[in-house]
Parts: structure tokens; C-alpha cells; sequence
């Protein structure tokens, strides 16, 4: 169960550019930190003039609730990440973790070093100590695992994708909306849960950006997806990823995440897609796509590209969504909004900063302002105040596990995405365009 997935500098789609590189960048060309009125006055906003946002003296960050006792399955490069961030929170405590690799643990040790070990998960599962499951296997191996879990009665997360068919993905959201109010599931939609995310929607789905006419993703990294091994047998599972039975390839393991968030900001999922793409740059046994592009199809026209190769590191990820009155490009968890000539005043902006350059001039969307200035930091140190996604997510799902509510990445979310993302990786392998059964998105 061991997945060697990787993260840190090598596969971890939330650290391609530190913060200060490209926030430089963005300076350069007019983007700003800026702590805006909260987005949701968007919804009603004209041409007055909004005021600037100011310190609450009586602003109190919430508590964290109260622990809830955590174990991990799968402990390969992804399954460490969350081991250590799991550990960065104060109500996570990870008290089991699980792998059939015997190196897996001595890896995992640091992390989780009071964690009881398992070799079988279904002994993890049993665990009476042991709250929440968290799914960290290759995604092939997650039907199995997830279904015992939430059959057992504990709270579940997996990670996105869901399953690598759509058979398996299906069981996993049957099991997961039959569960019981309180009962926990969560898909790895990371960007679901991050406050930052929601931040943007808003000023997507409002007049800020106008009417939106494309959008695009990119996730670009010079790097093989391969992993070594001595023994022969181990290798092959170590690259689970590079072969057709097991891997739903780029679109799947990296592109379901722009995918996603093209849907939830579309709110709909798409009628159609197509891919094409090949093995471009690494000419070993592999059998998916080193280099993809796929195009979901809308209804009313709208399309949204993703584009992404291992051959080349340049422009890193990033979500663009372009619109008649701005564009918003979203990098390395932040934003920025660029505006067009023409576009009417919202209010907020006069109070941003603005910098010209090759007549773009951005304006950084920031969330949490109100924490940012509680805490008496100023608006320019607002870019530094993000945490990962994945920190947000894991601390969403022990929120909502605490006090009983429903996950914007829950079952319907997390299949709908892999749907999409199993589509997409179909079109690339195959070179064609495949028109989405309504069907298949219903459970």
C-alpha cells in the first residue's frame, strides 16, 4: 500500500514557486497585496464607494475543537506530507498508521512517532482508538480500503481522485451518501476547502470579472513520476502511475484539481471532452502520457484547457479564468485580479496600490483579511498569511467531523471530479473527443 506520490520539491502540486519569487513577479506587473472588502459585497456592489476594511478590537480567532484521533493508510511520499501536517495542527493526532512496507514505518516515524503500527489495514480499521481514516494509498487501492472504512463506522477522507474506474469510484460515493448524519466523507478536493478558493469564486460568479468567456490550467514540472527499486516486484508498484491498469494518468493524479475547479466555478459539470497528448520525453515502459491537453466542453460554449507536461518546468501551475470585465489568474494559493479598461468601478479597489506595467495592473485578492488585520499586520503582509491547501483541507475535515457538517469536498464533489478526470485521461490515451453521459455523473 506503500505510494510513493510525491510532494516537497518534487510532485506536490502546492509548492512549485516560493512565495516571494513570483510575488515579485506579480509586482512587476501591478499585483499587489491587497486586504479588499469581504468578496460577498460583491453581490451588491456598484460604484459607490465601499469603506477600507478595518481592525475589530473585539475579533477572536475560533478555537479548535477538540481532538479527533486520526490514522493514515498509506504511507508513500503523500502519506508522510499529511503525517506532518497532521502533526502541524492541534486537534489532529495521528494514533495509527498503516503500510505494507516494512521501510514505509522507519519513514513515517518522525511524523507519527507514537502511532501504533499496522501491516494490514483492515487491523488499522479496528482500531477502537482510531476516530478517522485517512486513504493515502495508489488510487487503484482506495475502493476497497475506503468502503471497510466508512462500513466500520469511522470517518473517511481520500484522496482525489476517488478510484481509477468509475465502477470503483461509484461504490465509494454509494457507500459514502448512505452514511449517517455526523458521519463524516471527504474527497481530496484540496481547493474545495481552501478559504482562499472561496475568496476567488466569488469574484468570479459576481459582476467583478464580467461574463466569462474561457479558462484555462496549466501544471507544468521537468520530472519522470518514476521511482527505483532493487527488487523487480516493488518497482512495478512503486510506478503504479506510468501503467494503463492501474493510472488514470496526468488529467487524474494532477489535472482533476483544475478540472474541478473549473466545474465548481462553472457550477456544472461538463457535456463533453477531448485530449490528445504522448509520450514525448521519457521513452521508458510507460504507458500513459508524459505530455497532455484536454478540453472540457460546457453547454452554452465555455471551454476550459489544461495543459501539462514533465518535460519542462516553465510557468510551474496556475488557473486562469478570463471574463469581459477582468481576468483572475490563481498561482502558489494566491490571486490577483486584472481589470480591463473598460470595466465599471466596484468600490473596494481605490484603495489598492496600483502598478503599471505593459497596461496590466493587478489586484491581489486576499482572504481572511479580517484575521490578517486582527492580528495588526498590515495589508502588504497579507500574501505571506496562505497555508497550503492541504494543511486547510485536513483542517477542514477534522472541523467538520467535530461539529456534524457536510464538506464542500464531499461524495458528489469527489465523484463528480473523478468522472471528469477519468474522461479526460481516456480522450488523451485515446486522441478523441467523448461526449459525457448525464448518467455517469449520477449515483
Amino acid at each position: 500500500m506503500s505510494d510513493e506520490r510525491s510532494s516537497g520539491q518534487d510532485l506536490n502540486r502546492r509548492h512549485f514557486f516560493k512565495a516571494g519569487s513570483f510575488a515579485t513577479v506579480m509586482a512587476a506587473m501591478g499585483g499587489i497585496p491587497l486586504t479588499a472588502q469581504e468578496a460577498a459585497k460583491l453581490e451588491t456592489a456598484d460604484a459607490k464607494v465601499l469603506p477600507p476594511p478595518k481592525v475589530d478590537p473585539n475579533y477572536k480567532e475560533k478555537p479548535p475543537g477538540p481532538p479527533v484521533r486520526c490514522g493514515v493508510i498509506g504511507l508513500g511520499t503523500q502519506g508522510r506530507d499529511i503525517l506532518t501536517t497532521l502533526a502541524k495542527l492541534p486537534n489532529g493526532p495521528v494514533t495509527a498508521i498503516c503500510d505494507n512496507y516494512k521501510a514505509a514505518f522507519r519513514r513515517a516515524a518522525e511524523a507519527a512517532p507514537n502511532a501504533k503500527q499496522h501491516a494490514d489495514y483492515r487491523e488499522l480499521i479496528a482500531n477502537p482508538e482510531v476516530q478517522a481514516v485517512i486513504v493515502a494509498t495508489p488510487t487503484h487501492l482506495h475502493r476497497e480500503i475506503a468502503v471497510a472504512a466508512m462500513q466500520a463506522g469511522k470517518h473517511v477522507y481520500v484522496e482525489a481522485p476517488l478510484a481509477h474506474t468509475i465502477d470503483d469510484a461509484r461504490a465509494i460515493t454509494t457507500a459514502a451518501k448512505g452514511l449517517p448524519k455526523g458521519q463524516i466523507f471527504q474527497a481530496g478536493l484540496q481547493l474545495r476547502e481552501n478559504p482562499q478558493h472561496h475568496h476567488v469564486l466569488k469574484f468570479v460568479r459576481t459582476a467583478a470579472t464580467g461574463k466569462l468567456a474561457v479558462s484555462r490550467g496549466q501544471f507544468n514540472r521537468k520530472q519522470s513520476w518514476r521511482r527505483s527499486s532493487p527488487n523487480g516486484d516493488r518497482e512495478r508498484a512503486l510506478n503504479w502511475r506510468l501503467y494503463k491498469e492501474t493510472s488514470i494518468g496526468l488529467p487524474g493524479e494532477i489535472g482533476i484539481h483544475s478540472l474541478d475547479t473549473a466545474c465548481w466555478f462553472n457550477d456544472k459539470v461538463p457535456v463533453a471532452v477531448s485530449g490528445f497528448g504522448g509520450i514525448l520525453q521519457w521513452q521508458d515502459d510507460r504507458e500513459v502520457a508524459d505530455t497532455v491537453t484536454v478540453i472540457l466542453e460546457f453547454a452554452g460554449g465555455l471551454r476550459h484547457s489544461f495543459t501539462s507536461t514533465l518535460a519542462n518546468s516553465f510557468e510551474g501551475e496556475h488557473d486562469v479564468f478570463y471574463g469581459s470585465d477582468a481576468a483572475v489568474l490563481i498561482r502558489d494559493n494566491k490571486a490577483w485580479m486584472f481589470k480591463e479598461t473598460d470595466a465599471p468601478l466596484l468600490g473596494w479597489e481605490v484603495y489598492a496600490r496600483k502598478d503599471d506595467f505593459l497596461n496590466d495592473s493587478g489586484i491581489a485578492l486576499v482572504a481572511n483579511a479580517t484575521k490578517i488585520l486582527a492580528q495588526g499586520k498590515k495589508p502588504a503582509e497579507a500574501a505571506s498569511q496562505t497555508e497550503p491547501p492541504l494543511q486547510f483541507a485536513l483542517g477542514r475535515f477534522i472541523e467538520h467531523i467535530n461539529e456534524g457538517t457536510a464538506p464542500d469536498a464531499g461524495w458528489k464533489a469527489g465523484y463528480q471530479a473523478t468522472v471528469v478526470a477519468i474522461k479526460s485521461h481516456e480522450a488523451v490515451q485515446s486522441g478523441t473527443r467523448i461526449t459525457l453521459d448525464p448518467a455517469w455523473f449520477q449515483v
